[in-house]
């Protein structure tokens, strides 16, 4: 950690272009699942350490978002409960700012590493993490100020820390937590540097484009200890951008999760009076509509679907999709996704796309 944060200081005092914040946060594990209500003991702990470029305007897309920064961050957090463990995480993240950039919100993306995972013999009451190494995602709402004394400033909110598995082993309960946040920023070097406003004011049309996306991964259904199996997607959709910055989508969805093929397995014969035939089609075909926020090569979109082909009924007919993309080139692009059924995470999606 100090040749990290030496490191840190040194690539800094090269540039006007960069700060460090250091954050306090002190909250509460949200009881979303009656299965870790137990492990939910005392007000977990955290220290969030951010490494952050500024961005003014040197390309179009920066002004268009009013000059974000971005950068990575450092994340442990104390769980204060010895069969939950604690967490250690690393992150790239976002600041957008609002309200003349003294209100601001981050979006974090990264993995996360838990001391205490579950073990059928020597940690079973662990149901929220089975998984040493895990993705993870947060989420900051707070109000800053920049060099208040000198280079000093300091910034209090918000933080929301999301920690699962993705059900790519079971159990797989995960863990919301909402926390205070308090902490102080450092500006490097005291120069004032103009932003440049974008002046291109001439209208744009997009046309219509036309996608083909394939994902995969593994994941396991509830049963613990009944195995990982691969899954297998593709997609075909249409979007259509609107503005630099936004797009719509529609299209289709065809998923085979070789869990439910084993599950479906499991039920019909630890369930005769439910009637679920072992050779029901474990496949499903989803219509959806989305929205992809366009942030340079970066994208992050948002998806809800609508099983209409699903012989097994299992999390319902709804699903959502959210995740990121980056844009090789205008016809590459490749993506990672969490495909969910409300609060109950399905898939960790790696996938590969091109744009026709």
């Amino acid at each position: 950690m100090k040749q990290i944060l030496f490191f840190l200081f040194i690539f800094s005092m090269a540039s006007a272009q960069f700060s460090v914040d250091a954050d306090y946060l002190y909250g509460k594990i949200l009881p979303h699942n009656q299965t870790i209500k137990h492990l939910i003991t005392k007000h977990p702990e955290s220290i969030l350490l951010s490494f952050n470029k500024k961005t003014f305007g040197e390309e179009e897309w920066q002004s268009e978002f009013n000059f974000p920064d971005y950068g990575f961050s450092l994340h442990h957090q104390v769980n204060k409960n010895q069969v939950l463990g604690d967490l250690y995480g690393v992150f790239g993240h976002y600041n957008f700012y609002f309200l003349n950039r003294n209100l601001v919100f981050r979006i974090g993306q990264g993995v996360a590493y838990n001391t205490n995972p579950y073990d059928k013999n020597e940690n079973f009451r662990n149901f929220a993490y089975s998984t040493k190494v895990m993705p993870s995602t947060y989420f900051l709402l707070n109000y800053r100020k920049e060099k208040v004394i000198g280079n000093i400033g300091f910034q209090t909110g918000l933080a929301f820390f999301h920690h699962s598995n993705a059900n790519i082993k079971s159990p797989n309960t995960s863990t919301n937590t909402l926390s205070f946040q308090l902490g102080l920023n450092y500006a490097f070097k005291d120069e004032n540097i103009e932003y440049k406003i974008s002046n291109d004011t001439l209208k744009t049309t997009f046309p219509l484009k036309y996608n083909i996306a394939f994902r995969t991964g593994i994941n396991e259904s509830d049963i613990i200890g009944s195995g990982q199996k691969p899954f297998y997607e593709l997609s075909f959709y249409a979007d259509k951008q609107f503005t630099k910055k936004s797009k719509i989508q529609l299209g289709v969805d065809v998923f085979a999760m070789y869990y439910l093929k084993e599950y479906i397995k499991y039920k019909s014969v630890a369930y005769p009076n439910e009637n679920i035939k072992e050779d029901t089609d474990f496949k499903r075909v989803g219509l959806f509509a989305g929205y992809e926020l366009v942030i340079n090569k970066i994208s992050l979109e948002a998806q809800v679907g609508y099983y209409v082909y699903e012989p097994f009924d299992f999390l319902g007919p709804i699903y959502q999709r959210l995740g990121v993309k980056y844009h090789w080139n205008k016809t590459v692009f490749s993506s990672l996704s969490l495909k969910t059924h409300a609060a109950k995470a399905e898939a960790l999606e790696f996938g590969i796309g091109v744009k026709l």
